[in-house]
């Protein structure tokens, strides 16, 4: 009966090696390891029959059996699951591959770069600071002390009582005055910020900000006045119109918000400036005199002016997007129209 075992297994190899694609490999499996009719089925069925001094080594045999064609029968079905290239005369392997579909820049980085260029052009360098920020930078050196109620006007992650989430790129104007040491400085310094709020077709919780800071010997509010228009001009038409409207921020002093009249309505007045006619496009000011102190610089020598604009807002009254949460919604059919 042992000798019954081995001639089946030969029988069984034989089979195997002869199945040349999956469908011929599955019959084989049926005919010797099917579970109603397989040959070692039957052998395994057999063994009652058998006397009984016989049934230990046949059974032994025939399990081990089995196990051996299980394992053939796995190896031969992944052998043959392997994809295959057919190469025939009719291909010209001299031909260049096909293109890869790459993808494409950000909305966002786009209008980043953009800003870059204009400003690069009026002497500004680029310059980056953490997102995590200390809640002394963050605030209280930028005339914000705790419990100030200016900081109500952000909504803060805090990631400890001493750390948050930066919710504005202004503290990069400390590090970067104390960065270089009193010396005359023109840079901008955009990233992202953060805010604890509610998500809305004008507001996001994670945004891009673009801060800038020129420090210098008599520099004044009318330097201010003419970088955001040149500004404004370069980046949405020459024909602009630009306004200044006396604001509030901690850190400048005088403050002012900086508007432009309407890019879709040539300022008659629509929806997307509320039928006033403007839109605001930044807010900025002269860089307070305790700020310019607690940066290292001396505010009886020097003085300076600041600003800070979003790309998202740019980019939306540029390309006339009337919902900011398109940005980062990841839907390939807004992100396509600007590859």
């Amino acid at each position: 009966m042992v000798e019954k075992v081995q001639m089946l297994k030969e029988e069984a190899m034989q089979a195997l090696q002869a199945a040349s694609n999956l469908p011929e490999l599955d019959d084989w499996r049926v005919k010797y390891l099917g579970r109603k009719g397989g040959a070692v089925t039957q052998l395994l069925r057999s063994i009652p029959e058998l006397p009984a001094e016989e049934r230990p080594a046949f059974g032994q045999a025939a399990n081990e059996l089995k196990g051996f064609l299980q394992e053939r029968y796995e190896a031969r079905h992944a052998e043959l699951s392997r994809p295959t290239v057919e190469m025939t005369e009719a291909i010209d392997v001299t031909l260049p591959g096909r293109p890869v579909n790459l993808g494409r820049l950000h909305l966002t980085i786009q209008t980043l770069r953009e800003m870059y260029a204009i400003f690069g052009q009026m002497g500004f360098q680029v310059e980056e600071w953490p997102e995590v920020e200390t809640d002394l930078l963050n605030f209280e050196l930028l005339n914000m002390p705790p419990h100030h109620p200016a900081r109500d006007m952000w909504d803060t992650f805090y990631v400890n009582p001493k750390v948050v989430l930066r919710t504005h790129t202004s503290p990069g104007q400390i590090r970067s005055m104390r960065k270089h040491c009193s010396d005359p400085i023109r840079i901008i310094l955009p990233g992202k910020c953060y805010r604890y709020e509610a998500v809305t077709a004008r507001s996001e919780f994670m945004f891009y900000q673009v801060e800038g800071l020129a420090v210098g010997r008599r520099i004044t509010l009318a330097d201010l006045k003419g970088t955001m228009v040149d500004f404004a001009r370069q980046m949405f038409g020459a024909d602009r119109e630009v306004r200044f409207r006396c604001s509030y921020f901690p850190f400048t002093e005088p403050s002012v918000e900086v508007d432009m009249d309407c890019i879709i309505c040539g300022g008659e007045g629509c929806r997307v400036c509320k039928h006033t006619g403007w839109v605001e496009i930044c807010g900025a000011g002269m860089v307070h005199p305790q700020v310019l102190s607690n940066g290292g610089y001396d505010p009886d020598v020097y003085s300076g002016f600041a600003f800070g604009m979003g790309p998202e807002r740019v980019a939306m009254l540029k390309h006339d997007i009337d919902d900011i949460r398109y940005f980062y919604s990841n839907d390939l059919r807004f992100l396509k129209q600007f590859g």
